[in-house]
């Protein structure tokens, strides 16, 4: 009998899905390769059941890593001076990541009372919800926090500088009072920074104590203003670990496309972040001998709120500046000032190539108690300075001012420009 078994080609889509075909070893190029993977292919069960992705030896499933999310990680731990780091998908998920990792019914929360907006909403949302109690402490007078500290107290906020006023607090201080509490939670007390503005490059957050430090990667380390993605990096293996199998439990992820972005951007942060800083000190500067202007906010500019301590454990300041006008400025005329800003952009967010402003009612944004403070008066808004001409800005601020500004303090101005 003879046989008369044909043998058939693959279809064209099973020769596309599993074609044998592997790019030889030794390509070496400036940018990293990018992997963006779901699925993790295994050579064999025994290499399945083997694999370890919470050591990064190996790689099993999308969520869980990939050699450029692997990369990333390393890089950031490495930019903030930690051991250990975790990528989630934007700045707000580092925060909330942190509070799900640590906290538990009957637990309690302190938070700067000038601390990230939404990071005191999901405090007073999910938080409480959970079981989980919350206070607001004034982060310029340690001794505050030592009056609020309790045996419920698992996890301390720092911020520095605060948001929107830009306040800057003695750190080691406020690490130490949470330290040396005796009648403490019996986990221990967890302080846990929001390092964005500082972006491992002002300062150390760990070399002042903190236990964590949460960033908005959506800032600095991106750069481009294109991208969302945040980072949770700690020195403590066992902070890293709760944080770690939270993120995995509750499925966060980032995608390599982002990945890569946030890789690119590392390259250059450290030259962006000298510039910025060195234009924003200038228009600072420029603002603050402004007539309609009450008070400028900004770390490096002596008689800010916590210059000092900056000046002491700061190398560097990011690219943000508040200003508040004077109380005879109205609402309306502070308006037309942003409206008639011709460069700088109406927009959230900082640290990209674009400068953008906003503005704030601060008396939204604090407790009754620190609005007592006078140099709380006044409608502010809030300047992030981007890549253009510094000379450019200023007269963009300049310009608007004019228009903007009642009669009398047009003529001073101009005498002043």
């Amino acid at each position: 009998m003879s046989d008369t078994s044909t043998s058939k080609a693959p279809g064209a889509s099973t020769q596309q899905i599993h074609h044998p075909y592997q790019s030889p070893a030794g390509f070496a190029s400036v940018p990293p390769a990018i992997y963006r993977a779901s699925t993790v292919i295994f050579p064999s069960v025994a290499a399945l059941r083997k694999r370890d992705w919470q050591h990064k030896t190996g790689y099993t499933y999308g969520l869980h890593g990939t050699p450029t999310t692997f990369m990333l990680e390393e890089r950031m731990a490495t930019l903030e001076g930690g051991k250990y780091c975790t990528l989630v998908p934007s700045g707000l998920a580092a925060v909330v990541l942190v509070g799900m990792a640590l906290l538990s019914s009957g637990d309690e929360l302190l938070i700067p009372d000038n601390a990230y907006g939404p990071n005191k909403a999901f405090a007073s949302g999910e938080l409480a919800a959970w079981g989980v109690s919350h206070r607001f402490y004034d982060p310029m007078n340690p001794q505050d926090l030592a009056a609020k500290l309790s045996a419920k107290t698992r996890l301390v906020w720092l911020e520095a500088p605060g948001s929107i006023t830009l306040e800057f607090p003695d750190l080691p201080a406020l690490v130490a009072v949470c330290k040396a509490h005796v009648n403490c939670h019996p986990s221990g007390i967890v302080t846990a920074l929001d390092n964005t503005w500082g972006a491992g490059i002002a300062f150390n957050a760990f070399d002042l104590g903190a236990d964590i430090s949460a960033h908005a990667l959506t800032k600095y380390p991106s750069g481009g203003a294109d991208v969302l993605m945040g980072s949770v990096v700690t020195r403590d293996a066992a902070l890293h670990q709760l944080v770690h199998m939270c993120h995995m439990r509750t499925g966060y992820g980032v995608a390599g496309n982002d990945a890569e972005l946030i890789l690119r951007g590392l390259n250059s942060i450290a030259l962006r972040y000298a510039a910025q800083d060195t234009a924003t000190r200038t228009l600072a500067a420029w603002m603050q001998s402004q007539p309609a202007v009450e008070k400028v906010f900004h770390p490096a500019l002596p008689g800010s709120p916590g210059h000092e301590v900056w000046k002491r454990d700061c190398t560097a300041a990011a690219c943000l500046f508040s200003a508040a006008f004077k109380p005879e400025i109205s609402q309306a005329q502070v308006d037309k000032f942003c409206d008639g800003l011709r460069l700088f952009k109406l927009g959230f967010s900082w640290a990209g190539p674009m400068s953008l402003v906003v503005p704030y009612d601060v008396a939204s944004l604090r407790s009754p108690q620190a609005l007592q403070r006078p140099y709380l008066r006044g409608h502010l808004l809030r300047f992030s300075i981007g890549l253009e001409a510094v000379a450019d800005l200023q007269a963009d601020l300049a310009q608007a001012l004019q228009t903007a500004l009642p009669t009398e303090l047009q003529t001073e101005l101009q005498t002043e420009l």
